[in-house]
């Protein structure tokens, strides 16, 4: 098959360039990989790229068990990080379908963005950089970094999986943070408008799912919102999701940058600072079991540090390494971990209980 004078993947590649926006990556025009691969007649680089996050991945995997914001044993319909991925993977994917972008390299950088987070959500990856930079000042741990690290070096013990330049610019530049959505995308990260969109579906998505999973807990209701949020945005999901894909689209077409429209821009950005008043840093201070998921990552963490015999991913002549070094491999154990498996092994050093009983994360 791979002999043949034209393939499926000639074809795919043929119909990118007849049918895709003249703004959109086109996969036969890709920077490449960091080690050159032979083509896979069936298949372009991007297609690859998204088989290899699902089906190499085991960090993919593990999404499954890590927390978005609220520990998913609190309840069976709240998000997790796998949820999230895949709801980021569709809004992204709808939006690149109708600007004619190349859904297939949007759906490998969605699927693979949250690679590198930490159990626990966001308050893992605050407890797990505070920290590592007790150790080692200046480095840090941010999640989206973690993630690009993760597909280049740790994923199939240590030999990564060797995506396309595209995919891994999209990953890393994929985070916003707390900053405020301006309605026009056009900076220098990410370099393409696929990167972009998902970028922007992250915010879209995490913004809707938190305030529903926020309702499920009890943490709030709907009339806590600012009217004015909803008015512009939907008092439903689907009205929320509907109207700001819909502003995203109508307002791109034909366009090398993104855009929306400036009040849906405004009230994201005020449903952003209502949802971090009110949910975000409020599990962060109070004494809810996310909020103790720091102390477990922190306290794993300097184990591993300070007591190499303790770390199961060093080999005997690797716990004389330095400290920034046995700091960088613990941060990757630590990130890695489910929150199943960080509790698991937080009772295991720590708490004299039989296994399987973690009263860290009781009410």
């Amino acid at each position: 098959m791979a002999g043949m004078a034209r393939t499926v993947r000639h074809e795919i590649e043929a119909a990118e360039h007849e049918t895709l926006s003249s703004f959109a990556a086109q996969a036969e025009r890709t920077k490449g990989r960091a080690s050159p691969e032979e083509p896979c007649p069936l298949r372009t680089d991007f297609q690859r790229d998204r088989d290899r996050v699902i089906h190499l991945c085991k960090s993919f995997r593990r999404l499954a068990g890590k927390t978005q914001v609220f520990l998913p044993a609190t309840g069976d319909h709240l998000s997790t990080r796998l949820t999230h991925t895949l709801e980021v993977s569709q809004i992204a994917r709808t939006i690149a379908r109708a600007l004619r972008l190349n859904e297939d390299l949007t759906e490998a950088i969605a699927l693979g963005h949250d690679l590198g987070h930490t159990p626990f959500g966001h308050v893992g990856e605050r407890g797990l950089d505070e920290a590592y930079r007790q150790y080692v000042p200046g480095a840090g741990f941010r999640h989206y970094e973690q993630s690009l690290r993760v597909v280049d070096l740790l994923e199939r013990d240590g030999q990564g999986v060797n995506l396309t330049w595209e995919v891994r610019d999209g990953i890393v530049n994929h985070a916003k943070g707390l900053t405020d959505l301006t309605h026009r995308l056009d900076g220098p990260e990410p370099a393409t408008l696929e990167g972009k969109v998902v970028r922007w579906s992250d915010r879209i998505a995490y913004l809707n799912h938190d305030l529903d999973d926020a309702r499920r807990a009890g943490v709030l209701a709907i009339d806590d919102v600012p009217p004015g949020v909803l008015a512009v945005l939907g008092s439903t999901h689907g009205e929320r999701i509907t109207r700001i894909v819909g502003s995203v689209i109508e307002h791109s077409r034909e366009k090398p940058y993104l855009e929306m429209d400036r009040e849906i821009a405004g009230a994201m950005d005020a449903l952003k600072d209502f949802l971090y008043d009110n949910v975000y840093s409020q599990r962060a201070t109070m004494r809810h079991p996310e909020s103790r998921g720091v102390r477990i990552v922190q306290e794993l963490f300097r184990l591993y540090v300070e007591e190499p015999v303790a770390a199961p991913f060093l080999r005997p002549h690797e716990r004389e390494l330095p400290v920034e070094e046995r700091a960088r491999r613990a941060a990757d154990f630590v990130a890695g971990m489910t929150d199943r498996y960080a509790c698991d092994q937080y009772v295991r050093r720590f708490i004299p209980t039989p296994r399987g009983e973690f009263p860290l994360l009781d009410e």
